[in-house]
């Protein structure tokens, strides 16, 4: 089959996209850790066998949509198909092959039909330890953050290389998770494979090319259409972000010509001492998100998704770091190239864009359960998504990356911690004619018996989250440690009883807060979202004290 018409083609889109959806199925299933089980710090793609990606699990993680493609010419630069024989599996962590950090674990396999080679799967998942000093934002090198793993074979002909698993094994504090996570990652590269075998032969398919250049042809003009939408010119925007300890600019300038966009990313500050530095490849796969996001958001991801967009980075500035430079707390800096590239836009398609989000949160936590087993995980948290056009930001949700929050239930029994409350906060969300996401306050109680380590990567502490249009900002983050402020990129030792607490930053604002429908104001004001001293400062409405009813004079 080499010809498709429009039904064909999107029966035979949607089985593909199935089957990467099911490897995420079969990722999450047998995975060992949270950061897999219920946060969904993941991504399965499927490529066909010049390596194009054709098809991602629908929940993946958005950077890895632009970093898996990438990883698989790195791979096969030193592993060429043709030496590829059934049942191998690849594997690296190169945080300049990968996804940025040591944490993430690449996964490939190839898949064989009737003796040919005709695709590969891979899978992406962040692991709950890979040794060194673990996962944190102190670090000052590479060498120090872990084990770091050029491409290797992890299978040979299905025969696994236990010494590679010894030496990860005998590296890392919870062996049992990690180990388990890798074997979850082969498993579900196997699921891939065959039911990708399966669709071949159910179709009469023996060569996925054809249909693979269909279907990104396909996704690559849609979005070219709507590329050319946006008005040609250049959009400048210059922001500044926290550091470790002083504030780092990030620029960039949004070339429009016709149906494509360059960014680039001069003026942006140097790398730094600290692990919070973004390799290239993380950059690249960052700066596609906002433009799938405002072109082509319904359509499934794959190469012709990325293809209208290029970008460009000095060498050794903190969104170009090059070795050895640490990037284990990358995200720190890179989640603002979202809001950084949405904000140059903002000129070019105000109804489009949003305003700033307060940025996905996470904590690391090293520890041993009250039962003595060793943990490392990763607690998610949320602060509020910026507002757009038409829609008020939902309070505690992940962005840009699109992480689950951890349930409680899951945590403490998985720690022996205990969270004592979680609540949403008033007045975190920035005020707008369409208002910002709220923040949260999370407090959890070091309850193992036993000192843990935990290392914070806050963001959104020192600049709001910016709105647009007339909208406000949002509330700052927060962590303190038996309430008193530390530094929110600091790694701590918590002893038993002590507690941790972080207040979660707010979106920003959409619109003049001063036309917002009194309807909405009213449901803010009786859900506890927007205090009556905020109604009255921001938004000139006052809030009946008995029914709750906002009114204008």
């Amino acid at each position: 089959m080499t010809q498709f018409d429009v039904v064909n083609l999107g029966i035979l889109w949607d089985r593909l996209v199935s089957i990467a959806n099911e490897m995420v199925l079969s990722l999450v299933r047998t995975s060992f850790s949270s950061n897999v089980r219920e946060a969904y710090d993941l991504s399965c793609v499927l490529f066909d066998s010049q390596g194009n990606s054709l098809s991602q699990g629908s929940y993946s993680v958005p950077t890895f949509t632009g970093t898996a493609p990438p990883t698989l010419r790195h791979m096969l630069a030193v592993f060429p198909p043709e030496t590829l024989e059934p049942g191998d599996v690849i594997v690296t962590n190169d945080p300049w092959m990968g996804t940025g950090h040591l944490f993430d674990i690449n996964i490939m396999r190839p898949v064989f039909h009737e003796g040919r080679h005709v695709g590969y799967t891979m899978s992406i998942t962040h692991l709950p330890d890979i040794g060194g000093m673990g996962f944190s934002a102190t670090t000052t090198e590479i060498y120090a953050e872990g084990l770091r793993l050029p491409v290797m074979k992890l299978m040979r002909a299905g025969q696994l290389n236990e010494e590679l698993l010894d030496l990860i094994r005998i590296n890392v504090r919870a062996k049992e998770q990690v180990i388990g996570d890798i074997m979850a990652n082969i498993s579900c590269n196997v699921v891939g494979g065959r039911m990708l075998v399966e669709f071949m032969t159910e179709y009469g398919i023996t060569e996925l090319a054809p249909l693979s250049q269909a279907i990104r042809a396909q996704t690559e003009r849609v979005m070219r259409e709507k590329m050319a939408e946006i008005p040609d010119g250049v959009y400048r925007n210059e922001i500044q972000i926290e550091g470790m300890d002083r504030p780092i600019t990030l620029a960039c300038a949004a070339t429009i010509s016709g149906d494509s966009a360059h960014i680039d990313f001069a003026g942006t500050g140097p790398a730094v001492r600290a692990a919070i530095n973004a390799p290239l490849c993380y950059t690249r796969a960052l700066s596609f998100y906002p433009f799938k996001c405002i072109t082509i958001p319904h359509l499934p991801n794959n190469e012709g998704a990325v293809a209208p967009v290029s970008i460009s980075a000095p060498e050794g500035c903190v969104l170009n770091a090059v070795a050895p430079s640490a990037t284990g707390g990358r995200h720190t800096v890179g989640h603002f190239i979202v809001p950084l590239i949405f904000g140059a836009l903002a000129e070019a398609v105000p109804d489009k864009v949003q305003a700033d989000v307060g940025m996905t949160n996470s904590v690391n936590f090293i520890g041993q359960h009250q039962d003595g087993r060793n943990f490392a995980g990763l607690f998610f948290l949320a602060g509020g998504f910026g507002a757009l056009e038409g829609l008020d930001g939902a309070s505690t949700t992940p962005a840009p990356s699109n992480m689950s929050n951890v349930s409680t239930e899951v945590w403490e029994e998985m720690t022996s911690m205990t969270i004592e409350s979680r609540e949403l906060l008033t007045d975190s969300g920035g005020p707008g004619q369409y208002r910002g996401g709220l923040g949260q306050r999370v407090v959890m109680r070091n309850d193992t018996g036993r000192p843990v380590a935990a290392a914070c990567f806050g963001q959104r502490t020192e600049f709001p989250a910016r709105g647009l249009h007339g909208g406000m900002t949002g509330r700052l983050r927060e962590v303190l440690i038996n309430g008193e402020k530390v530094h929110p990129k600091g790694t701590y030792l918590l002893a038993p009883g002590d507690t941790l607490t972080t207040l979660e930053a707010g979106g920003g604002g959409f619109g003049d807060p001063r036309v917002r429908v009194l309807a909405a104001l009213t449901e803010d004001a009786r859900n506890g979202f927007v205090s009556p001293d905020s109604a009255r400062r921001n938004y000139g409405a006052e809030i009946d004290p008995e029914t709750g009813e906002a009114r204008r004079p």
